[in-house]
């Protein structure tokens, strides 16, 4: 009879329980933490990033000044174009972008050896512009043009820094290598509280996004 008194009361408690307020507030914070796990998962660093030691690769609409040695009615300066190429005298068209400035001269000066009795030739960057966009939580996101070299950090800044829901541990920079579209994931809070990092450069065409903090 006890049992049979009990059972009710008991099924009651045991339904109580699972509806409770605690239950409920104890769900929630399992919830976040998995959420803010997900949201806050870092991808992998970019294959070669430039950084101090790291010279400059040049882009299209860079401009690059042509210094011969002897033939100095050669001397000219010329943009990379869109297609990658700048176009010499003698030699014709030759593929610029995606190289170090000191990779490319060398190559210039190859290609004259046949062309000229001096072919030593100077190759300097005249003006190395990138185009970056920066989204998301900026307090002024769009489309900026900057000399490089420019860090991720100076970058952001330049679009007015993260703005109050913006995640200082959560931004995401996008660039694309050899054709593929890759992404890592950028924690900037160290520099905000001036701790000492190694910097990261931006490249043209680069998209910094601004993820949204959840706190």
């Amino acid at each position: 009879m006890w049992d049979d008194r009990q059972l009710p009361g008991t099924h009651t408690a045991y339904r109580r329980r699972e509806f409770s307020p605690s239950f409920c507030l104890f769900a929630l914070l399992v919830f976040t933490a998995l959420a803010c796990g997900g949201c806050q998962s870092s991808l992998p660093p970019l294959p070669n990033p430039p950084g101090p030691k790291t010279a400059v690769r040049l882009s299209p609409g860079d401009a690059l000044k042509f210094s011969f040695a002897e033939e100095t009615d050669l001397d000219q300066v010329q943009k990379i174009r869109r297609d990658g190429k700048v176009s010499l005298p003698l030699i014709g068209e030759v593929t610029a972008a995606g190289k170090r400035i000191i990779d490319f001269q060398r190559e210039i000066i190859s290609l004259y050896e046949p062309h000229l009795e001096n072919s030593e030739v100077l190759v300097t960057l005249e003006n190395g512009l990138a185009t970056v966009i920066v989204s998301g939580f900026a307090n002024r996101p769009g489309k900026l043009i900057f000399d490089r070299p420019t860090t991720i950090y100076q970058a952001i800044m330049e679009a007015g820094g993260v703005s109050d829901y913006g995640s200082l541990r959560n931004i995401h920079l996008t660039r694309i290598i050899n054709g593929v579209q890759c992404t890592e994931t950028i924690n900037l809070r160290p520099n905000i509280h001036g701790e000492p990092t190694n910097p990261k450069y931006v490249q043209d065409g680069d998209v910094i996004y601004i993820s949204r903090s959840l706190f």
